[in-house]
């Protein structure tokens, strides 16, 4: 992951229903980025019961998560949430990839935008940084978030 975020103009979330699908495996790491995503959601507006916060297994169920959610409920945009860490088998590399493209299909399919949130560290100091400590991963999943409820708010019109 690139360390030079790109700059957002501030955006306020009040008109929007926003989603998180967060998977529960390594869940210090997944409940920092959860807290984090929030955190900057309630920061720009947006009313708590317009968050819809779920959990599943591991980052392979985040696809299915994010397609029950929005066949259940019309959100303006979706964060799907994980950390997954390299082992020493290609297991890690499986589920990214399958994760990644499992959230891409739904947000075309469904015709909303869903921001990828899974971290793919190669070590766990990495993931740490990225969800504990010197990078806030999870606002800048927020910023982005944001930025697109706008668009398709803007759009849908």
């Amino acid at each position: 992951m690139s360390l030079d975020a790109p700059s957002l103009q501030p955006v306020n979330g009040a008109a929007f229903s926003i989603g998180i699908v967060a998977s529960r495996y390594n869940p210090t790491l997944v409940d920092a980025l959860v807290d984090q995503v929030q955190a900057h959601l309630l920061k720009a507006g947006v009313k708590p019961k317009k968050i819809t916060v779920i959990r599943v297994p591991g980052a392979n169920e985040l696809p299915s998560a994010a397609q029950l959610l929005l066949a259940a409920k019309k959100l303006d945009v979706l964060v799907a949430l994980g950390v997954i860490i390299r082992g020493d088998t290609i297991h890690y590399q499986l589920v990214a990839e399958s994760s990644q493209q499992g959230l891409q299909r739904v947000s075309l399919d469904s015709f909303t935008p869903i921001i990828n949130g899974v971290v793919t560290a190669e070590t766990q100091k990495q993931a740490d940084d990225r969800c504990l400590g010197k990078i806030n991963r999870g606002a800048e999943f927020a910023r982005a978030a944001l930025a697109m409820a706008e668009l398709n708010k803007s759009l849908s019109k």
